[in-house]
C-alpha cells in the first residue's frame, strides 16, 4: 500500500495546525513554510478536510484554517480517508467503505492470498484508527520540534 502525498501532507499539516497553533488559527503560508508543502498543494488538501467536517476556516485578517475538534477526537484514519480516493492493499480487495474490485478477479473463490490483503487492510486501518492527532503532538514534544510563538495577537488601545 502506497499512500499520495495528499494524506502525507494532510497528516503534517494537520499536525502542524494542532501542535504549532492550538485553538488559534493557522495561516496557508505559515503551515507552508513549516512543513515545506506548495501552499496551492495545501489549499487543495485542506478542502477535502472542510468537507471531512475535521478542518474549519475562518476569513478575514485574523483568519485561518483551525481544528474542528479536539485534537485527540480527530485519528489519523480520519485524516487519511478524507484525502485519498480509496484505501486498500490490492486491486482484487473491495474497500472498506463499501467499494468493490475494479475488475472481478478470475480466482476469487480460490485465491488464498485475497484474504491476507483484506487483513492486513484491516490491521492497518486499526492502527491509524488508535492514534490522533495528540499522539503525533505528543511524539512531537518528545522530538524537541520547537513551537513558534508568532501568534498573531490583536492589541487594542
Amino acid at each position: 500500500m502506497r499512500l499520495t502525498t495528499k494524506s502525507r501532507y494532510g497528516l503534517r499539516a494537520m499536525f502542524d495546525i494542532a501542535y504549532q497553533c492550538g485553538s488559534f488559527p493557522a495561516q496557508i503560508q505559515d503551515i507552508s513554510r513549516r512543513q515545506q508543502i506548495s501552499p496551492r498543494y495545501l489549499e487543495q488538501i485542506f478542502q477535502h478536510l472542510k468537507q471531512a467536517g475535521i478542518l474549519k476556516s475562518k476569513r478575514g485578517p485574523q483568519g485561518g484554517y483551525c481544528l474542528a475538534r479536539k485534537p485527540s477526537q480527530i485519528t489519523l484514519l480520519e485524516i487519511i480517508n478524507a484525502t485519498e480516493q480509496d484505501i486498500k492493499m490490492v486491486d482484487c480487495v473491495t474497500s472498506g467503505q463499501g467499494g468493490s474490485p475494479k475488475e472481478e478477479c478470475s480466482l476469487k473463490s480460490r485465491c488464498v492470498t485475497q484474504t491476507i490483503w483484506e487483513e492486513a487492510g484491516n490491521l492497518l486501518n486499526s492502527y491509524f484508527g488508535s492514534l490522533t492527532l495528540q499522539h503525533l503532538c505528543e511524539r512531537g514534544q518528545a522530538l524537541g520540534i520547537a513551537k513558534e510563538e508568532t501568534h498573531r495577537f490583536m492589541y487594542y488601545i
